[in-house]
């Protein structure tokens, strides 16, 4: 017997996992219907029961899916337990229990057995059949399956599926079950279900074969309608109707009424909202409100800025003040620690009272993250009831706990839910009520405003807010569908199918008249908000930064600053310190000194900020003992006299004539700013310290906001839209990079051509007229316009660091990122400081880990300890290197430009190189010719003053960096140190007015001291003119002496420093061959990896050749690495791979390690040739894979102690494997496996046997491929290369087309090819063959409808195989003698060579003399061109030339 059985339900549980027990979880069954059939699946019972509601409500939700009310359970229902004795009944009798997804409907009707107090075991007991099961998907075959397989069918999906039509009254339990009972016999027919599932013997499956023998027909029952009878029920029932009628006072009283937004969000509700906060403060000004709030989804990213901005309205207007209210719409789940099921929880909005709410939101908010973030960040009422001083509750829209309820549980579990915040919050407490058009809202509003005045809570109107006008949903809509993935065209819905959006634009900023229209039969609802925003206040979040405390000494430590914590100890502590290093520093202190450091410490006395100087030179001084490398300094703070002697920076600002008031202006009051490198390697090690010095919960780094650039926006709206990706990609590609769109949308043809090269002009005006066009292009264009700039992601500051004084959640709100360990603060870089918060830059700076790296390598092979800071910075070979150009490699002057300049120049004094570095940027490179003439003497060096000599003659007479103009204004204009760097700042930012403002103090103070006011005019000007490109010279003197220490060790230990230069850009593949190219170059070997040689970073052998590092091969991790070293070191050198397998563990070395490995050569020293390594034996296993099990069984003998108690027996001695014979792998192949490990060829390269042929018949690389082709239309390259990849497509149309990579020594190019020119040379583009190709650069094609070109095409001209090359683009040789050099020797050396290569080329000689040249035409001697007889001439050192 078969019990078919369904059940409509109260909702869904909140786990499926929990036990039946659990009560809370589990829905109420409302209706039960079952079918019992026999064997043969005759109908024999069918019985269906709706369920009164016994304590509970049967929610909207439930009720719309299934139909059934309260009111009808209720009338025309059983008592729970007369339905389950029924069931209980028939249950006794079935064999089978059968059901779709029927798990659900067991624990469903297992737990109101439970609430009855009755025993389930009978349920549990019977075996399930169900028919939806992963059988039954692999059946219907229907997508979008977890884990890309079949999705599990509906009822429906299978119903139709079986027998091509759907069934009526789906969610009727009693249809439902009808439905399931066909379709399972027909499964059954179909053998879909076994004899053996069945328990089926040969007569029982004869039975129902025989009463089966077509498909299973539909049941001719007749089913309720459950929607229609509820409905007619609702007609009946004369209900009290919850909303009264307005009287005319209560209209009065609205008319009055002020009404504020409460529920807003800003679009740092990230790509749900379009308003900036900004936005939202205006908005609600226009809108003459009192009052707005600020409710982003989980986070209070834009808070900051948005009190900001009502602070500055009000300062402007302080008689229309704007109160601004703090909110967050937060999450609250059942349990914010329980990550093992998903909870989203139910919406809460958070209004801050003042600013105790305000700090307690930030605590919320950033617990929501530290704490409950598990797929969104989550509080719950525990942590909300801990946090709830200075806070208003608001109920939340649909999604809030009260709302949903009414929704999915019921009326009575709804009014339980606000009995508790009531009892909580008492009158902070608001029920929210919204009107935004929703079927859903209308049922809730009905509940609330009934629980509402039944519990004397206040009903507060909302509307939430995502846009700032009803014509921006679309704009809204299409962030979100860039949120989900989703395309626009996708309706919005539940469910499969359908996507996540807003079903209609009221979700806008309403003004105060449509609200109160929207809520006029409400009043109440308006009049609330009122007495709500006289509970708020107003207050600022800027402060003053507070710094960490930091522990001085007993002995400085000042009793007085503890009443009124002024910083006296701090600074006797600092002064203390400072003379102390300058001791160490200077010597003997002259008087000048002395002023500068005590005139440094004043200012930072007057600064408030002692302690900064103190936590900054602490860490550093604790790096440096841990080993990390620290930068010489970095920006303005290298100007800084105290830092130098503290050792925070280790460039004497004395002697370079660098600023203090360039870091610090002395009058005024500012918070230092001390940016820090230290080597990328050890910067998290210094993190780590200052975390454990100030406490994990005072340490966070800085969030970033990722807004949406031009191109980012035109590809992302392009996506959504479904606009083909061809389409997208020229549209982008006519924005030029780092270009707003809203920056030229409306530039016309004149300001084009002025502001942007001719070809990006052009492009621009395309684009321009496509944005005008009424297409989907055009419509792509106009919503890219609109989202450019809108928040797209979240980010981390590359460098950013916070600290604080206490639990940095006081101060900040924080979040968590996924690529962080540390907290993140929602407030970004640009407020940090003003918020009050210690910012420090932590900057990981490669170049020093590289010097590191050095430094280790030189004292490993010789012993030589360097310390690069003592590096004279007078040496004549690094200069000459530099003189030479050859600086790549060199941190900051490794440019070609720079290195063109360096040669121009032929920088002979550490002053050239600052310099340099100053200058080789946008701007101020205009002036490098005339800088490196008057260095020669080729342009005089002249000053308008003969006072500023003194600053401008390291320069040669021309104004390079800021610091001059500084010193300049103090020494001619008699400014102060203060003044000069306002002027400084002035000029650098282009601030007319008061440049303006500060010109007749310096001319006037100019004429005082003596000199001529038309002199003092031009020097003014000429300053104005190029100030603004200047460079901070501190700034640029310690990144020249960075650089200046790469070359010194790049000149005076090559190998050793260009081996770090690999090791440190291990992961960039195209810089690895550029330095292994420079490496060559120089005459350094690079070698592959050795397992008896090489480390995880590359290092240089005995023989000064560098060693790949084995860290570079894919596959092998440092812990195999590390383990392969350590052994080496301890037990020496490995014999053979199989001693390094029974010596390495194999935990941390594997299998894969050692096939990667060998495949890169790092055994080759072993004799065996890679492919030996990977040659099949009988037993299907290789020799490599022989190697390791051996090895494993060894060390498990070892282990065992088997080997001692077995000596004399053979079977406990395991050899090693016998070496297979093979050949080796053909060129082709090695290489190709070579670069699968790698990522580059180490033995060589595929077309190293072609470079006679590249070098003579072809003129383009293949990177120029990858340039911007507009540039060469017209133009015909020839390029060889190997096909690397190819592949054969179908158009459409059934037309051949394909793709092939072609790569050479400069990069690999994937070509498309198309039509007749496929077909022409499609048996060319095969993996493996070598390729000579004439390639002429098109136009692209024009669209007829828009004018649009495409990008340039490539058509081929012609394509042969390389090694016909030579052969048919030889045409004659001619070598070139001179005359001087032609002996009885020469002659017969040439002869020889002409003899061995006879064949039927001309062959002619050029003899060169002094005076002049003759060409002679040999008439008895023809040559056969190849690539033989070019490698002899060349090794003969005779010059020759092909087709010349």
């Amino acid at each position: 017997m078969f019990l078919i059985f369904d059940t409509e339900t109260t909702g869904l549980p909140r786990s499926y996992k929990a036990p039946i027990s659990d009560s809370q979880n589990w829905p109420r069954i409302v209706q039960l219907a079952w079918q019992l059939h026999d064997e043969k699946g005759e109908l024999l019972e069918q019985s269906e029961y709706l369920v009164q509601p016994d304590g509970f409500d049967i929610p909207f939700e439930s009720e719309r899916i299934h139909g059934i009310s309260t009111a009808l359970a209720q009338e025309e229902g059983l008592p729970l337990k007369e339905v389950l004795d029924r069931f209980e009944n028939a249950l006794k009798k079935a064999r089978f229990v059968v059901g779709q997804n029927v798990d659900f409907d067991i624990k469903v009707t297992g737990a109101e057995l439970y609430r009855l107090g009755r025993v389930t075991e009978l349920l549990v007991e019977k075996p399930v059949l169900d028919t939806c099961t992963e059988t039954t998907a692999s059946l219907c075959q229907l997508p979008g399956g977890r884990g890309g397989k079949f999705k599990l069918p509906t009822l429906t999906e299978l119903h139709q599926y079986l027998f091509n039509t759907t069934f009526e009254e789906a969610h009727n339990a009693s249809a439902d079950v009808s439905a399931t009972a066909r379709c399972f016999f027909e499964l059954v027919r179909t053998q879909v279900f076994t004899a053996d599932q069945l328990h089926f013997g040969p007569e029982e499956s004869a039975a129902f074969s025989a009463f089966h023998n077509a498909p299973v027909q539909a049941y001719k029952l007749k089913h309720k309608n459950l929607k229609e009878a509820s409905e007619a029920l609702k007609k009946k029932i004369t209900v009290e109707e919850v909303v009264a009628t307005p009287t005319d006072a209560s209209r009065k009283e609205l008319a009055n009424a002020v009404f504020s937004h409460l529920h807003v969000h800003s679009q740092f509700s990230v790509l749900q909202a379009t308003m900036r906060p900004e936005a939202l403060v205006r908005k609600a000004i226009e809108e003459d409100m009192p009052a707005v709030a600020i409710t982003d989804s989980g986070n209070m990213m834009g808070v900051f800025s948005f009190v900001n901005a009502v602070q500055q309205h009000n300062r402007a207007h302080p008689d229309q003040p704007l109160k601004g209210i703090v909110g967050c719409e937060l999450q609250l789940a059942s349990d914010r620690l329980n990550k093992s099921t998903k909870d989203n929880g139910s919406q809460l909005v958070l209004l801050a009272k003042n600013k105790k709410g305000y700090q307690n939101l930030s605590k919320l908010t950033s617990k929501a993250y530290t704490e409950g973030f598990y797929y969104v960040p989550r509080i719950d009422k525990t942590l909300l009831l801990e946090h709830s001083e200075g806070l208003l509750v608001l109920s939340g829209n649909l999604s809030g706990e009260v709302s949903n309820k009414i929704l999915t549980q019921g009326e009575q579990q709804a009014e339980e839910a606000l009995i508790w915040y009531k009892e909580h919050f008492k009158d902070d407490f608001y029920l929210q009520i919204a009107r935004h058009g929703l079927e859903e809202e209308e049922a809730v509003n009905k509940v609330l405003i009934k629980l509402a005045r039944k519990h004397q809570v206040e009903l507060i109107a909302t509307n939430d807010c995502y846009f700032e006008k009803g014509e921006d949903h679309e704009l809204q809509d299409l962030l979100l569908c860039v949120k989900e993935g989703e395309l626009k065209d996708t309706p919005v819905g539940r469910g499969r199918g359908f996507r996540n959006g807003l079903p209609n634009n009221a979700f806008h900023f309403k003004s105060s008249s449509a609200m109160k229209e929207l809520f006029s039969d409400l009043p109440e609802a308006i009049c609330a908000i009122e007495p709500l925003l006289a509970k708020v206040e107003n207050y600022e979040l800027a402060r003053e930064v507070l710094l960490p405390k930091f522990a001085i000494p007993e002995a400085f430590v000042d009793p007085k600053d503890a009443f009124d914590a002024a910083k006296r100890g701090e600074n006797t502590y600092l002064r203390h310190l400072t003379y102390k290093g300058a001791e160490k520093r200077y010597g003997t202190l002259s008087d000048s000194l002395v002023e500068r450091i005590d005139f440094e410490l004043k200012t930072i006395e007057n600064s408030g900020y002692p302690g900064y100087f103190l936590i900054v030179e602490d860490f550093i001084r604790e790096a440096r003992k841990m080993g990390v490398s620290v930068g010489p300094g970095r920006g303005s703070a290298a100007g800084s006299a105290v830092a130098y002697c503290l050792g925070i920076t280790n460039i004497d600002p004395i002697k370079y004539d660098l600023l203090f008031e360039r870091f610090l202006n002395p009058d005024r009051v500012s918070l230092p700013d001390i940016d820090i490198d230290f080597d990328d390697e050890g910067r998290q090690r210094v993190i780590d310290y200052v975390i454990k010095t100030y406490g994990s919960n005072q340490v966070a780094q800085i969030i970033t906001y990722g807004t949406m650039a031009g191109k980012s926006a035109i590809r992302d709206t392009a996506r959504v839209l479904d606009l083909p990706l061809s389409d997208a990609d020229r549209l982008a590609k006519l924005l030029p990079d780092m270009t707003k769109l809203a920056k030229i949308w409306d530039l016309d043809a004149k300001s084009l051509q002025q502001s942007y090269r001719s070809e990006e002009a052009k492009k621009i005006a395309e684009l321009q007229e496509v944005s005008k066009a009424d297409d989907d292009l055009g419509r792509t264009l106009k919503m890219a316009k609109r989202l450019e700039g809108t928040v797209r992601n979240t980010g981390i500051h590359a460098c950013g660091v916070i600290i604080t004084p206490d639990d940095i959640t006081n101060f900040v709100p924080v979040s968590t990122a996924k690529d962080a360990e540390m907290w993140v603060t929602q407030f970004d870089n640009s407020v940090v400081e003003s918020a009050g918060l210690l910012k420090m830059d932590f900057l990981g700076l490669k170049t020093l880990t590289l010097i590191k790296d050095t430094v280790k390598i030189v004292k490993a092979r010789s012993g030589v300890e360097l310390d690069p800071d003592q590096f004279p910075l007078d040496d004549s070979k690094t200069y000459e290197l530099f003189q030479r150009g050859e600086t790549i490699g060199i941190f900051q002057y490794e440019s070609r430009g720079m290195q063109k300049y360096l040669k121009e120049l032929k920088p002979t004094s550490f002053d050239d190189l600052i310099a340099m570095n100053a200058l080789y940027r946008p701007g101020p490179l205009e002036y490098i010719p005339s800088f490196v003439n008057r260095k020669h003497g080729r342009e005089a060096i002249t000053y308008d003053l003969p006072e500023m000599k003194e600053y401008l003659e390291s320069t040669y007479g021309i104004t390079v960096y800021q610091e001059q103009v500084m010193l300049l204004s103090q020494k001619l204009a008699s400014f102060s140190k203060g003044e000069a760097d306002v002027l400084r700042k002035a000029m650098g930012k282009k601030k007319k007015d008061l440049i303006d403002q500060l010109r007749p103090k310096f001319i006037d103070g100019g004429i005082a001291n003596g000199h001529p006011k038309e002199v003092l005019e031009k020097i003014y000007t000429d300053w104005e003119a190029f100030a603004s490109y200047a460079f901070n010279k501190s700034h640029s003197t310690c990144y020249a002496f960075i650089a200046y220490q790469t070359a010194y060790l790049k000149t005076h230990y090559p190998a050793e420093y260009m081996a770090a230069v690999l090791s440190n850009n291990m992961n960039n593949l195209d810089q690895v061959t550029l330095f292994m190219e420079e490496a060559k170059r120089m005459g350094i070997a690079v070698l592959g990896p050795d397992i008896n040689e090489s480390y995880y970073k590359f290092s240089v052998n005995k023989e000064s050749a560098i060693r790949f590092g084995m860290g570079a091969v894919k596959g092998v991790g440092r812990s195999a690495v590390e383990a392969i070293v350590d052994e080496r070191k301890e037990n020496g050198p490995f014999v053979s791979v199989f001693d390094c397998a029974k010596r390495v563990d194999l935990r941390a070395a594997n299998k894969k390690a050692f096939e990667n490995l060998a495949i890169a050569g790092a055994f080759d020293s072993f004799g065996a040739t890679r492919s030996q390594y990977f040659q099949q034996t009988p037993d299907e296993s290789n020799y490599l894979e022989k190697i390791i099990r051996s090895a494993a069984k060894l060390k498990e003998n070892e282990q065992a102690a088997q080997v001692s108690l077995f000596e004399d027996d053979p079977m406990a001695q395991i050899s090693e494997p016998e070496i297979p014979t093979c050949e080796p792998w053909p060129t082709m192949e090695l290489l190709r496996k070579e670069k699968e490990v790698v990522g580059i060829y180490l033995s060589g390269h595929p077309l190293d046997d072609f470079k006679k042929e590249l070098e003579l018949f072809t003129k383009a690389e293949i990177a120029l491929l990858s340039s911007d082709l507009q540039a060469l239309v017209g133009r015909e390259l020839t390029l060889g290369g190997v096909v690397t990849e190819s592949e054969d497509r179908l158009s459409r149309n059934g037309k051949k087309w394909g793709t092939f990579s072609l790569e050479d020594y400069s990069g690999t190019h994937i070509f498309r090819v198309f039509g007749e020119e496929y077909l022409k040379y499609e048996h060319f583009f095969k993996p493996g063959n070598f390729l000579f190709v004439r390639l002429l650069i098109r136009e692209g094609y024009t669209n007829r409808d828009t004018g649009a070109t495409t990008d340039p095409r490539l058509q081929f001209n012609e394509v042969k195989l390389l090694q016909d090359v030579m052969e048919q683009q030889s045409k004659k040789l001619t070598l070139h003698l001179k005359a001087s050099e032609i002996d009885e020797a020469k002659i017969q050396q040439i002869e020889r060579i002409i003899k061995s290569f006879k064949g039927k080329k001309p062959l002619s000689f050029a003899l060169h003399d002094e005076a002049l040249s003759v060409q002679l035409k040999s008439r008895k001697n023809q040559i056969a061109i190849c690539t033989e007889l070019l490698e002899m001439l060349d090794h003969e050192n005779i010059q020759y030339a092909v087709n010349a």
